[in-house]
């Protein structure tokens, strides 16, 4: 069964549609590219899914320990090839990480590091090419 219907707009737009919530995106070429850069750009969108996946990857787990990541957040720059073929060269992720436990406490570095390893392992981040350079740089507030 399918997941998202994209239905291709004219002048380089598409609508897409996840179909089991019925949310709606478009995205847009960029302006690089001939687009106008209104939207999302479909390279944009594999960079803010590696974003997302990151930090969502991470409240999973630290979800088993009682650990909530509520009010973390990320900022990500992706990086085209300068050089033929048209490519992400890099993926830039600064991530800040506000955890709080249940009791209080702040969390051990045991307990960062095993965080920190779950970034580095998601499911996008793991199905990008490794050609493609995925800079990560945690900061524990």
């Amino acid at each position: 069964m399918a997941t998202i219907a994209i239905k291709y707009l004219g002048d380089l737009r598409t609508e897409d549609r996840h179909l089991q919530s019925g949310t709606q995106i478009h995205t847009d070429a960029p302006t690089d590219n001939q687009g106008r850069g209104e939207a999302f750009s479909p390279t944009d969108l594999v960079a803010n899914a590696l974003g997302t996946c990151i930090l969502t990857t991470m409240a999973i787990f630290a979800r088993r320990d009682g650990i909530e990541l509520e009010g973390s957040d990320a900022s990500v720059t992706k990086i085209m090839s300068a050089e033929p073929p048209r490519r992400i060269a890099r993926i830039e992720i600064d991530m800040m990480l506000r955890a709080t436990t249940a009791d209080g406490s702040a969390l051990t570095d045991d307990q960062k590091a095993r965080l920190e390893r779950v970034a580095h392992t998601c499911p996008v981040a793991i199905s990008l090419h490794p050609d493609l350079e995925q800079a990560v740089s945690i900061k524990w507030e």
